[in-house]
């Protein structure tokens, strides 16, 4: 069975080519890979039409427009030709086996999704942390005390599901959150979490106030959008929650104290992956 893999780009330049080495080095080498540009000024779109003439399994569609991330994403889903599709971000590296391993899980299976574990990687391609999760079933309480598990860019899903899930374009900072909570309010979110680590996900060098603070807003926003769904108790929580960390958020930076929440973020290691293990997989996937 083929899958459709969809990287939607936006300025992304400094890290494009080796993301797509690493879906075009695959073990399972049965997909189309689209290159979606979102408006790019940058070499994006230049680095995308090379790997279009080398490989014919490559295509690139481009507008010059900037319609946002949630907007992209519905039409990766629209343009796929194949009934299963992968997700990933223009930054991000996929580990070698990652296609054939979540394709023989989800094709042997009743799941409609499947994610993985993953590494983090900075901005120099250096491994920072293994998370590891292995989740059958997932539950609308961890999702309101933000424990909701799931690395957006390592989905694999059926096209099925997806069509009739799209993204919702009005929460552009928080488009997968609100995707899960609204499939776990109607009770279609048969998800596979698997605990191997099949992705270097990478992560801001530095954690950006602003940006933060719109994401606990917009999750704010996805709450009061469910508020009938999720009942008084759990809105509550989930208000208290986003607005405590924007609290702690703007406290951190008043101090100048950003960095103990960096520190912080990069010591998340629970998983019994060796990291200097990772950095040579890593390594050799970006030297191919």
């Amino acid at each position: 069975m083929s899958i459709s893999v969809g990287i939607p780009i936006y300025n992304a330049e400094k890290f494009l080519g080796n993301s797509i080495k690493s879906v075009l080095n695959q073990t399972y080498q049965d997909f189309e890979l689209i290159l979606l540009d979102d408006g790019s000024t940058d070499g994006s779109l230049e680095i995308a039409k090379y790997f279009e003439k080398i490989d014919s399994r490559v295509r690139v569609i481009h507008d010059g427009l900037n319609k946002r991330l949630p907007a992209r994403l519905n039409q990766l889903i629209l343009e796929s030709k194949f009934d299963l599709i992968a997700r990933m971000d223009a930054d991000d590296i996929m580990h070698p086996q990652r296609l054939e391993k979540q394709f023989n899980l989800l094709n042997n299976s009743n799941y409609d999704l499947v994610s993985t574990s993953y590494s983090t990687i900075d901005s120099k391609d250096r491994v920072i942390s293994t998370r590891t999760i292995k989740k059958d079933k997932l539950f609308l309480d961890n999702f309101i005390l933000g424990n909701y598990y799931i690395l957006h860019p390592s989905i694999l899903a059926r096209k099925s599901w997806y069509l009739n899930h799209l993204y919702d374009p009005n929460f552009d900072r928080a488009e997968d959150y609100e995707l899960w909570v609204r499939s776990l309010v109607d009770h279609s979110f048969n998800i596979k979490i698997m605990g191997e680590p099949l992705m270097f996900y990478r992560e801001d060098g530095s954690i950006s106030k602003n940006k933060q603070i719109l994401s606990y807003k917009a999750t704010n926003m996805i709450l009061d959008k469910y508020f009938n769904e999720l009942g008084f108790s759990r809105y509550i929580k989930g208000k208290v929650r986003n607005n405590l960390k924007i609290i702690t958020l703007s406290f951190f930076y008043s101090k100048k104290m950003e960095s103990f929440l960096l520190k912080r973020r990069d010591k998340l290691n629970n998983g019994n992956f060796d990291i200097a293990e990772s950095q040579r997989l890593l390594n050799s996937i970006i030297s191919f």
